[in-house]
């Protein structure tokens, strides 16, 4: 196993605790407030990271078009794609918001098919297929609860937030890959993304009179704040600083393959962790899910 292929499992792994501990601030401080403190510490660190790097704050050198697309980028996908997110966190839990994240790649997929003229082979509409059947097996369960058999439809509010969140990611990388033409530094991207999305809800926040409120919410519940700098930190740091390196050093394919393992490592940690009740039908439909993902990456 090459040095890319233990970066891109690590990835998974980051990616399922940063869910784990997201969700635990979520529970506690609110989706809203959780979305934008860590956006505030993933510009921190990603600033201080691309100063080391390229001895440069910010990469000035960028074009206003890619500044734009970028920019974009990361009001969809970090602003608005991770606002519905997080409310999925809290209402689904973290193993199936992640889960129906792996819609993401399908929808980027369709999305450039459409409005990029990108070509859709045959191998790639049945990884398609492959992939949504999974995911529908298992949001189409019956959710177990102390007052008996629950229908589905008491999890639609936050499945539609777990569909929004993929949408608003698969939308984000396609901008992402306008603004990265050229062979920009992936790391550059990433902070003039994270910083827009900061920016514009910290501006917004501001108007609307929530900094004091933030802050006080922060100080009443330390826990929730730790949560929340280490959510950032497992996460937007450490996750795509691995998640490039995995990229470097072996196959986009692969590298995207086995980084989008997080919902399978979710279903142990659901069980012991989280105490839900994992199913076969819930396991099988888990790993058909991904089996699709990875046809659609290495066809």
């Amino acid at each position: 196993m090459s040095w890319g292929e233990i970066a891109a499992l690590t990835t998974s792994l980051l990616w399922a605790l940063t869910s784990l501990l997201f969700t635990k601030a979520t529970e506690r401080v609110g989706a809203g407030l959780v979305n934008r403190t860590r956006l505030l510490i993933a510009a921190f660190l990603l600033v201080s990271v691309h100063a080391v790097l390229f001895q440069s704050l910010l990469p000035l050198d960028a074009g206003w078009d890619r500044w734009a697309w970028l920019s974009l980028s990361g009001v969809i996908g970090l602003l608005i794609g991770d606002a519905f997110l997080f409310q999925a966190f809290g209402m689904i839990g973290p193993r199936l918001s992640m889960l129906l994240m792996s819609l993401a790649p399908v929808l980027a997929t369709l999305l450039s098919w459409i409005f990029l003229n990108e070509r859709l082979t045959l191998p790639q509409l049945i990884a398609i297929v492959i992939t949504v059947s999974g995911i529908a097996s298992v949001v189409s369960e019956r959710e177990a609860t102390q007052d008996g058999a629950q229908a589905t439809s008491s999890r639609l509010p936050g499945i539609m937030m777990g569909i929004g969140a993929a949408t608003g990611q698969a939308v984000g990388l396609i901008t992402s890959k306008l603004g990265l033409a050229g062979d920009f530094p992936a790391l550059s991207g990433n902070v003039i993304r994270v910083l827009a999305a900061t920016i514009l809800l910290w501006g917004w926040t501001w108007l609307r009179g929530g900094v004091p409120s933030t802050v006080r919410v922060l100080r009443e519940d330390p826990t929730g704040f730790r949560y929340i700098v280490a959510g950032s930190i497992v996460g937007p740091f450490l996750g795509i600083w691995f998640s490039l390196i995995a990229v470097q050093y072996t196959q986009v394919g692969i590298a995207s393959t086995l980084m989008g393992l997080a919902p399978i490592i979710l279903l142990p940690i659901g069980r012991l962790v989280l105490k839900e009740r994992i199913t076969m039908k819930a396991v099988l439909g888990t790993c058909i899910a991904m089996v699709g993902v990875a046809l659609l990456f290495l066809v």
